[in-house]
């Protein structure tokens, strides 16, 4: 198979089409091809570092956004039955039963198998976060730079 390009556009915070994402990463990586990940908007939450959460230079809204949006993979919610969390603590006993691995895990595997993660800079300012907030291989991109990706991947997915 001559070489192939997946670009995914993860708009979506929540677990479960966090979770889709990742697994077509991993999957498309197991099979050779090259990914970028770029991610806006409520997708920027599966990048945070809780480690690195800073309050520093931050508006009293940004601040208050902060505190109240997950800080990181594994507090991120489902998009349907979450009921407050009780859906998502299901889902993952499930998954955990089955063997199946989590978020986080498939977060670290696309890491470690070389998928590119971008994250948009105007959702950043939106979103009021800084980059020093994300994971560290992240890199900030404008959307024209984004855009630039996309046109020439043989496959565009938006979660």
């Amino acid at each position: 198979m001559d070489h192939k390009h997946m670009n995914l556009l993860v708009f979506s915070g929540d677990y479960d089409k966090a979770l889709a994402a990742l697994i077509l990463a991993n999957g498309a990586r197991d099979l050779g091809m090259s990914v970028t990940m770029f991610f806006a908007f409520w997708g920027l939450m599966l990048l945070r570092d809780p480690a690195k959460m800073s309050l520093e230079d931050k508006t009293i809204y940004e601040k208050m956004f902060s505190a109240v949006t997950p800080q990181g993979p594994d507090q991120l919610p489902l998009s349907r039955m979450n009921m407050s969390g009780i859906g998502k603590y299901m889902l993952v006993e499930m998954m955990e039963e089955s063997h199946t691995p989590q978020l986080a895990d498939f977060l670290q595997g696309a890491r470690k198998k070389g998928v590119t993660f971008y994250a948009c800079k105007l959702s950043l300012e939106v979103m009021g976060l800084k980059a020093e907030e994300l994971l560290p291989e992240v890199e900030v991109l404008e959307v024209k730079d984004y855009l630039q990706d996309a046109v020439k991947a043989d496959l565009e997915l938006f979660i």
